[in-house]
């Protein structure tokens, strides 16, 4: 232990050198509206009257009043101003103004220009107004933001003297578009406060050097008498809004489910919203009419806690989940899903609540069941919550915030911090750009705490030099700028099959239907323990982790491997070692792990699976393996059943082609000038001449394009680049996967060259030399998101699979005013009408092309003349075809070689300055397959800013280099 340090001799009062009183601070609190109910006003409130109480002068500026009288009452000492009223027939200042109903009326039907409507769109040209002239002559020492719009706003136009405190209150990980301004305008603030290590970990790993002052203060529970329950009125409450991340009918079904069990307790519902009625429904179609009140909002929570035995909070998403905090110091224990924010900061698994894992309504009502049914238990925890309640009191949460606000006051005049704030907005533009905010990607686990968390710090002082390990996502993680995903999904194969093989613990590695590089080991349940013991011995004093799969007991979430030997009865445990790129932008976490599953026999004596199915069914022969198979490039334990065919399996190759062009080449552009002048066409190009600029625009993405198909897509077997005669300057030509191709080495008619038409280049490629007969068409702006296997794109029997998109090709024949897109689309319909009799309505998605050769050929045999002039067009037409990516997938799809698949798909228009915001969420959840980085004809962000930004989203989300570069 660390010796405590010396305290200093105790002094008398009379001893004590006189002291100054701290002098009272004016603070502001700034909130969009604060007489609805929600926990957000809640908590503003509550902490505006315990500053006041502290001596401080304290004001609660809402921008709309919305209610004659507010939900909650703000109490003594609180100044409450609003700056538009919008409880009359029309909108109006509060203050005192001269302007007129119509002016109030334009104004508000006017689209706001300090807050983006996609950040939160109650705000308009009257509140604009009203807004800049409270902020521009905001007469206080500190004011406190209560949402990243209102931030942006401030960081705008709060005077330079005034100290400005940002205060999350909701999970800013999740935020979706609320947030779109946190990471931009955040490095512009004095300090941060949030509610809980989750996010402030991900903020700090976010914005690095760019972020400021962080802290982390929860949310204060309101002074003054609260009853206490007996906890006998076998009654379940649930309090929260009824909107669709507090997930209210997940707590309606899993009572259904443990009152079957337990049925003489009732279920109390506090709170309204817009699924009001879809959860009334949900209550009818249960038949819990007698059993499930449904009772609207109430001021007076806190007595109805004293009613209550046992409290449910099933949110998907919680900033920090005061209802909770509530719930405890009323000395209800509380079942809660496990969402790495606000519960687990607030219950203590198996102390004073339960946690469960995100949306399974089993293990909720599981856990429900398990507090009605045992009366001992419901009992001990809502006792030690009571006790536990103090972590939330107002004394401890005041002293939090007076100290970082007087701290924060004591420096408002060094020169230097206006300095450093200038510091950290430069240097957050100069990794970010747009509406693009780079962003670490957020841990579905709750961070690491109390032993654990300190062990990790153990680790961290005494990691081995070549183990650079940091703190990433609350777990500790190595620093890898090398590891692609496959990769790590068969580092972590290894870290679990040798821990089984070194201590002779037999297993079996599953097979999965979907081809997937995520792996699964068998393991007789009987072994468990030897598991546990296993894993200790083999990682003591590494950072490897293993996240528990349906603990029986235990809290969810991820232990150090050396402490399994601790756990209770799993279901199994998912072995990891997080790794995360220095810019922290790519995270290989739980996802990528091994699972190790314990698998006991039924009835039978049939070992069933604790988990999901594998490629065979539910059951397995035997635990014992009989045979070897490889994996990983190295032989792994199995059964005889695994290692068969099976009619799923895609046993060809597939290859990928992609074509590319760099306009800026001198060579290349001289060749495009004389074709125009040839053609009798000016040099500008045109877009419905086809070859506006945009078409051959290179801003690198063909690095990134071929990097994301390295790293989620390795079973590629070979890239063809086709080019006309050129090659990027980071190109690994010599590469063994990688060729390129020449037009002139693919087009059956060498007049037809030199060719500026895709559509043209695209007839052609079915003619290279070596193409495997399945491949994928992938055009360079065009990028995997995460890891696909081939049955993604390809049937076994061969098919391919196509993505319909929503757009429509336009009615009636194809004319020279048509966009490209649209008029070969509607030259494809008339072919398709002309041989099959039948008409094609819409586009394809612009994902990588399932493609066959063979179907390429038939295509070409069946219509010779108009992919013949395709061809022969040097410049995209109105009159071409669109060999690949529309007429293969119609045509395939007519003759039963082609099928409609599913992707999880994205589309930027780039040239869009509001769409760039959706780059930020892509690179944050990398919950897309495949994406697309397009400009469209109508651009309002110059060319320069476009390439500045998609080079700084691209390098974000592939920061690993790829096989394919020097």
């Amino acid at each position: 232990m660390t010796p405590s340090p010396a305290k200093s001799p105790t002094q008398s009062p009379a001893q004590r050198p006189a002291q100054t009183p701290a002098p009272a601070m004016k603070l502001t609190f700034l909130i969009t509206w604060i007489d609805e109910m929600g926990g957000t006003e809640r908590a503003v409130l509550t902490q505006a009257r315990h500053l006041a109480a502290a001596g401080h002068e304290v004001e609660v500026l809402g921008v709309f009043r919305t209610r004659e009288e507010s939900f909650f009452a703000a109490g003594d000492g609180v100044r409450v101003r609003y700056l538009v009223d919008r409880t009359g027939p029309w909108p109006r200042p509060v203050r005192a103004h001269t302007l007129g109903e119509d002016e109030c009326r334009a104004l508000a039907a006017r689209r706001s220009t300090i807050v983006d409507p996609r950040w939160e769109p109650a705000f308009d040209g009257l509140s604009d107004a009203e807004l800049a002239l409270a902020l521009r002559s905001l007469d206080a020492d500190a004011v406190i933001t209560t949402s990243p719009a209102l931030m942006s706003a401030v960081a705008d136009l709060a005077p330079a003297g005034v100290l400005t405190v940002h205060q999350e209150h909701r999970a800013s990980q999740v935020r979706g578009d609320t947030g779109g301004p946190l990471l931009a305008r955040a490095p512009e603030m004095d300090a941060v406060v949030v509610p809980t290590d989750w996010t402030r970990g991900w903020l700090a790993e976010s914005l690095g050097a760019c972020a400021p002052r962080l802290e982390v203060i929860p949310n204060a529970l309101p002074e003054g008498f609260r009853p206490r329950s007996s906890r006998a009125g076998r009654t379940v409450v649930v309090a929260g809004r009824l909107v669709a991340d507090k997930r209210i009918d997940h707590a309606v079904i899993a009572f259904a489910k443990a009152r079957v069990e337990h049925p003489g307790w009732r279920l109390r519902i506090f709170g309204d919203g817009p699924l009001t009625g879809r959860v009334r429904r949900l209550v009818g179609e249960l038949g819990l009419h007698n059993h499930v009140e449904l009772l609207g909002a109430t001021r007076h929570m806190a007595d109805e806690w004293a009613k209550a035995s046992l409290a449910v909070l099933p949110s998907t998403a919680e900033g920090f989940g005061l209802v909770l905090a509530e719930a405890l110091a009323a000395g209800v224990p509380a079942v809660a899903y496990d969402v790495p924010s606000g519960p687990v900061e607030i219950i203590r698994h198996g102390v004073d609540g339960l946690l469960v894992p995100p949306g399974d309504t089993e293990a909720l009502a599981a856990a429900m069941g398990r507090l009605m049914g045992d009366e001992h238990l419901l009992h001990t925890l809502g006792e030690n919550a009571a006790r536990g309640a103090g972590r939330f009191a107002a004394r401890e949460v005041d002293a939090r915030w007076e100290a970082l606000l007087r701290e924060l006051y004591d420096q408002r005049l060094d020169p230097r911090r206006q300095a450093r704030r200038a510091d950290r907005a430069a240097r957050r533009q100069a990794v970010a750009g747009g509406g693009f905010q780079p962003q670490a990607t957020a841990s579905p686990l709750s961070p690491s705490r109390g032993e654990q968390r300190e062990r990790e710090d153990e680790l961290m002082r005494t990691a081995l030099p070549l183990r650079r390990l940091v703190r990433s996502a609350g777990q500790l993680a190595e620093i890898r700028d090398d590891l692609r995903a496959g990769d790590a999904y068969e580092a972590n194969l290894d870290l679990a099959a040798d821990a089984l093989e070194s201590a002779a613990i037999p297993y079996v590695l599953l097979r999965t239907t979907t081809g997937h590089p995520h792996r699964r080991l068998a393991v007789d349940a009987a072994l468990r323990q030897q598991v546990y013991e296993a894993l200790a011995a083999a990682y003591a004093g590494q950072a490897v982790y293993a996240e528990l799969l349906n603990p029986a007991t235990d809290a969810p979430g991820a232990v150090l491997a050396e402490r399994t030997p601790e756990l209770g009865e799993t279901a199994g445990l998912r072995l990891y070692r997080p790794c995360v790129t220095a810019g922290r932008t790519l995270r290989y976490g739980p996802l990528f792990g091994c699972d190790i599953e314990f698998w006991d026999r039924d009835e039978t004596g049939t070992p069933t699976t604790p988990t999901r199915p594998h490629a065979l069914g539910t059951t397995l022969p035997a635990l014992r393996p009989d045979t070897a198979t490889r994996a990983g490039g190295r032989e792994r334990t199995t059964l005889e059943c695994f290692t068969a065919p099976l009619v799923t399996d895609l046993d060809f190759p597939v290859d990928a082609v992609y074509t590319w062009v760099d306009d800026t080449d001198p060579a290349w552009r001289t060749r495009l000038d004389a074709r125009r002048a040839g053609l009798g066409l000016d040099a500008a190009g045109s877009a419905v001449a086809g070859d506006a600029p945009v078409r051959f625009r290179n801003r690198d993405e063909l690095r990134y394009s071929l990097r994301s198909l390295a790293m989620y897509a390795p079973w590629i077997r070979r890239v063809f680049l086709v080019t006309d005669d050129q090659r990027p300057e980071w190109l690994a030509a010599e590469h063994p996967g990688l060729e390129l191709v020449a037009h002139r080495d693919v087009f059956a008619e060498p007049d037809a060259l030199p060719v500026f038409n895709s559509h043209a280049i695209e007839s052609q490629l079915h003619r290279i030399e070596g193409l495997s007969e399945h491949f994928l068409y992938v055009n360079d702006d065009v990028f995997l998101g995460r890891t696909l296997t081939p049955g993604a794109f390809f049937h076994s029997n061969g098919a391919t699979r196509f993505f319909w998109s929503p757009t429509a090709v336009p009615a009636g024949a194809a004319t020279e005013h048509d966009e490209p897109v649209f008029a070969a689309a509607k030259n494809n319909r008339e072919l398709l009408r002309s041989r099959f009799g039948v008409a094609a309505t819409h586009c394809f998605l612009h994902t990588p092309h399932a493609l066959r050769r063979s179907v390429l050929e038939r295509m070409h045999e069946e219509f010779p003349e108009a992919l013949g002039r395709t061809a022969r067009s040097p410049l995209r037409g109105w009159r071409d075809v669109a060999p690949l990516s529309s007429l293969a997938h119609h045509y395939g799809y007519l003759t039963g070689s082609a099928v409609p698949g599913s992707l999880r798909y994205g589309y930027v228009d780039m040239g869009r300055r509001e769409q760039q915001a959706q780059l930020s969420r892509l690179l944050a959840t990398r919950g897309k397959d495949a994406f697309c980085l397009g400009e469209g004809p109508e651009a309002d962000v110059p060319a320069e800013e476009q390439a500045a930004v998609m080079r700084a989203f691209l390098e974000a989300y592939f920061p690993v280099p790829g096989p394919y570069e020097r």
